[in-house]
């Protein structure tokens, strides 16, 4: 079995005559953690849409664990946890029954749901709100749901579009903490405009510019002609 987990081979989408991601090519194995950066409307949200089934590519292929996203959607996303940025909640739900809803959605058997439920109520520090309207929580506390979310069933691969937005920094901290901690067995593609977050949590760095890949490789590479990660983004950004 093949270790790539992530493959993404000539991704293209259009939008009309604007091409947002063009001949976007990358693979991601098992127990990477890889930072996704670009500037604001680079095509970074596009791509991730692609990855996860959300958007079908203009032309190009997708595939998770092996699994083409074209032949096979629902087999594929089932090994995916998607967690995008400012994502939906239920406002007239609790932690709890927002949980319960997506777990059983999910077909989780009632055991392992309340286990599940557990783990990632543990792992997201939830349990003072666990049964708190959600249209009452904190922008924080909803990032955190939409994480433990993410986690319910499991998945495989993670991607996350700015995972930390709205926490404060010891919240921070925390899920940076969760996502080195996962990245040990999970395959993990995050998106940031923090760059700090870079280099606490990534391995690996895949940059994009104008819809277009310019740099895929190790952290350390990514940093060695530039004094700071923000000079190097500057650099990867000039006209």
């Amino acid at each position: 079995m093949s270790d790539v987990m992530i493959q993404s081979e000539a991704l293209t989408k259009f939008f009309g005559p604007l091409a947002a991601v063009e001949d976007v090519s990358f693979e991601i194995a098992r127990g990477e953690v890889v930072a996704f950066l670009g500037p604001n409307g680079a095509g970074k949200s596009t791509t991730m849409r692609m990855l996860t089934g959300f958007i079908a590519p203009t032309r190009g292929r997708a595939a998770i664990a092996g699994i083409d996203l074209a032949a096979r959607r629902t087999a594929a996303v089932a090994r995916i946890g998607y967690l995008p940025e400012n994502g939906p909640l239920y406002g007239d739900m609790t932690p709890h029954g927002l949980l319960k809803f997506f777990g059983r959605a999910r077909g989780l058997d009632a055991g392992r749901l309340r286990k599940r439920i557990d783990t990632v109520v543990a792992q997201c520090a939830l349990a003072e709100v666990i049964e708190k309207p959600i249209s009452k929580l904190s922008k924080g506390y909803r990032q955190r749901l939409g994480m433990a979310h993410t986690l319910l069933h499991e998945p495989d691969v993670l991607i996350l579009d700015e995972p930390t937005v709205g926490l404060d920094p010891n919240q921070i901290h925390e899920v940076r903490g969760l996502i080195r901690e996962l990245g040990r067995s999970n395959t993990i593609l995050l998106s940031t405009h923090i760059l700090q977050e870079v280099e606490a949590v990534a391995d690996r760095v895949i940059f994009i510019h104008a819809g277009r890949i310019v740099f895929d490789g190790t952290l350390e590479a990514f940093r060695a002609d530039a004094a700071t990660l923000e000079e190097r983004f500057r650099q990867l950004t000039a006209a």
